[in-house]
C-alpha cells in the first residue's frame, strides 16, 4: 500500500469508518507483508471496501482485474459480484497468485474466480462480446494506456473502469519530482493527462488510498 495521502489521523478515520475487512482479508494481509518491500503492491482496506461498493453499485455479472497480486482486490471484488457474477484475473507472477488462489478459496470464492497468467494485453485482447461491468488496472505503469484501450470498447453500458496509483504518492503534483529518474511517475503522469484528453470517457479522480480514477465510457 503506497504512503496515505491525507494525515494519519484523517487516514486513521477513514479506515474505522469503511466496511472493516474479515479474518480473511486480515490473514491475507499478514501474510502479504511477509514478502517485504513488495507487500506495498497491496491495496489498502479502505479501497477494498471501495472495490467492493463500486461491483455492487454495477451490474456485477463481469468483471476484470489487471494486476492480482496476492489477492486482496479481488476478493473484495468478487464479494461485490451479483449472484453467478464472474471475475477474470490477469497477472504474471505464479508465485504471488498462488497466494491469492489460497485465500479464494478460504474466502469461498474461487468458483467463481478466473486466474489467467501470461501477459494481460493478450488475455483482453482475447475477450469475447461479454459486456465487463467493472475492471479494476492496478498492474505495470506502462501499460495502463495499452489496458484502457483494450478494455474501454467493451465497457457495459454502466461499466466501470477503476485504476490505482494515479497519485503515485502525490508526486504527480510535486514540480520537483523527475519523470527522468522515475519511469513510473513518468507513466502515470502520462495516463492521467491521455484520459482527461479523450473525448470517449469521463474521469473522476479520488484521493482514495495511492489514488483511483474512476473511468466511465461516454456513448
Amino acid at each position: 500500500m503506497a504512503r496515505s495521502l491525507t494525515s494519519d489521523r484523517v487516514h486513521a478515520y477513514v479506515v474505522a469508518h469503511s466496511t472493516a475487512p474479515d479474518e480473511v482479508l486480515d490473514d491475507l494481509a499478514t501474510r502479504t507483508a511477509t514478502l517485504g518491500d513488495v507487500s506495498g503492491m497491496q491495496i489498502g482496506s479502505e479501497q477494498g471496501a471501495a472495490l467492493t461498493a463500486l461491483t455492487r453499485a454495477s451490474p456485477g455479472k463481469f468483471a476484470v482485474e489487471v494486476g492480482t497480486f496476492t489477492g486482496y482486490s479481488s476478493i473484495c471484488i468478487a464479494r461485490g459480484l451479483a449472484p453467478g457474477g464472474r471475475l477474470l484475473c490477469c497477472d504474471v507472477s505464479e508465485e504471488w497468485t498462488d497466494m491469492a488462489r489460497d485465500a479464494w478459496r478460504s474466502a469461498g470464492l474461487d468458483d467463481r474466480i478466473e486466474l489467467v497468467i501470461g501477459p494481460a494485453a493478450e488475455t483482453l485482447a482475447a475477450l469475447d462480446d461479454t459486456p465487463v461491468d467493472l475492471a479494476f488496472i492496478d498492474a505495470d505503469k506502462g501499460g495502463y494506456r495499452t489496458y484502457l484501450d483494450l478494455l474501454l470498447p467493451k465497457l457495459a453500458d454502466r461499466g466501470i473502469i477503476v485504476v490505482d496509483n494515479v497519485l503515485w504518492s502525490g508526486s504527480v503534483a510535486d514540480p520537483d519530482a523527475d519523470d527522468a529518474t522515475d519511469a513510473n511517475l513518468a507513466a502515470i503522469r502520462g495516463f492521467n493527462d491521455h484520459v482527461l484528453a479523450r473525448d470517449d470517457c469521463d474521469v473522476a479522480m479520488l484521493p482514495v488510498g495511492d489514488g483511483i480514477s474512476l473511468i466511465t465510457a461516454t456513448r
